[in-house]
């Protein structure tokens, strides 16, 4: 990695006509970048700003989705503002945004209009369930999704499905606009010609549900919420130790079986015991399998365990808190200017390539409406031109 970093998207302009998670988040992506991104909220704000004040007073939600953007006060219903925003997209490259569907149509900057002026123009429409059918016009907060999708019929406990902990929905949908934009800027080098990127939220829901979809729809049973356990592996789970810790366990196939048995469990008869002989047996016999790993681990400390777990090349993880996480050996950290001055550190990018810099730095938090002046005043200037 290099301290003088290419950035692959300089030169873009990308525009956000964004609230919330899954368009900011994908728009903050080409941020990143190198990209020059202008974000366009209400003079109230994108509601995202005050989700919480966990970071400094400043929310974390918005601090993850909006750094290294410039801030654009504009109301797109006065014809003032409708007309600066046309001549901004008309020098655009990506245009993004996640109002309710047909909203934006309605206010002049569908994507045909846009592109008739600016034939090279991507437009990026985030949607919670499409743009037509029944539950078009339905608001679809990531919950709500994660519900309709049955992601939480197959999550949690036996008889207590649960919600994911995280706004997966929003992320993933966010994931699917920066490949969605990709894939057409990458379109476009070939035509010269720009298109247009739909997806929602549902549909992103959709695609990961695809297994216990087919499980129900071809073999006429849905996997159900298992905890930590795994609806056809066994021993899969988290067993507590003696210390009061939790550690979870994968065994994916014999030989790691055989291992567990004899190396860490140290009653190799176990792998050939009929209940246990193979993997449909351990599952059919999960019970009396679960209460022999779980007696063992409760006799035994962490450490103890992830010795004889590691020495086995036994595949296990820790069942941290959110507290414990935090303090991961492996957890890499990136500083961010927050939009009062402070500094915060935020999860690092996920992905690394060889051309960035040693050291990495988020772009600053905006404050809202910090551009409005500066930006009002460029495209004053490129409209008189």
């Amino acid at each position: 990695m290099t301290d003088t970093p290419l950035k692959p998207y300089e030169g873009l302009l990308v525009v956000s006509l964004e609230q919330a998670v899954a368009a900011p988040l994908a728009s903050c992506h080409f941020a990143q970048g190198g990209a020059r991104v202008i974000k366009i909220e209400r003079d109230t704000g994108d509601f995202a700003r005050k989700y919480d004040g966990a970071v400094k007073g400043s929310a974390s939600y918005f601090v993850w989705a909006n750094h290294g953007k410039e801030s654009l006060c504009l109301d797109i219903k006065n014809p003032e503002d409708a007309a600066l925003l046309h001549r901004i997209l008309d020098e655009a490259d990506v245009f993004i945004q996640n109002l309710a569907p047909g909203a934006i149509a309605r206010a002049g900057f569908g994507e045909d209009v846009l592109r008739k002026r600016n034939p090279r123009l991507i437009t990026c429409d985030i949607s919670g369930y499409g743009e037509d059918g029944r539950y078009s016009d339905m608001k679809a907060y990531d919950f709500l999704v994660q519900c309709e999708s049955g992601l939480v019929s197959v999550n949690g406990a036996p008889g207590h499905p649960g919600r994911i902990g995280v706004s997966v929905c929003d992320i993933g949908a966010s994931m699917n606009a920066i490949i969605g934009i990709q894939k057409a800027l990458i379109a476009r080098s070939i035509s010269g010609k720009g298109s247009a990127v739909k997806l929602s939220l549902f549909d992103t829901a959709a695609d990961w549900m695809t297994v216990p979809l087919m499980h129900t729809v071809y073999a006429g049973k849905a996997p159900q919420p298992v905890g930590l356990h795994h609806p056809s592996i066994a021993p899969y789970g988290g067993f507590t130790t003696a210390d009061d810790e939790i550690l979870a366990i994968s065994i994916q196939n014999e030989r790691e079986w055989k291992r567990l048995c004899a190396d860490v469990i140290g009653q190799p008869e176990l792998a050939t015991d009929p209940r246990f002989c193979d993997a449909a047996q351990r599952v059919a016999n999960r019970a009396e399998l679960d209460a022999i790993v779980a007696g063992f681990f409760a006799l035994h400390s962490r450490a103890e365990l992830e010795g004889k777990l590691f020495a086995a090349a036994i595949a296990y993880g820790a069942v941290n808190s959110v507290g414990t996480f935090a303090e991961h050996p492996q957890l890499r950290r990136t500083p961010v200017t927050l939009e009062n001055g402070d500094e915060a550190h935020l999860v690092a990018a996920p992905v690394r390539h060889s051309f960035d810099p040693e050291t990495p730095r988020f772009g600053r938090v905006p404050a809202l409406g910090e551009h409005t002046d500066t930006i009002r005043s460029e495209f004053a200037e490129t409209a008189a031109a």
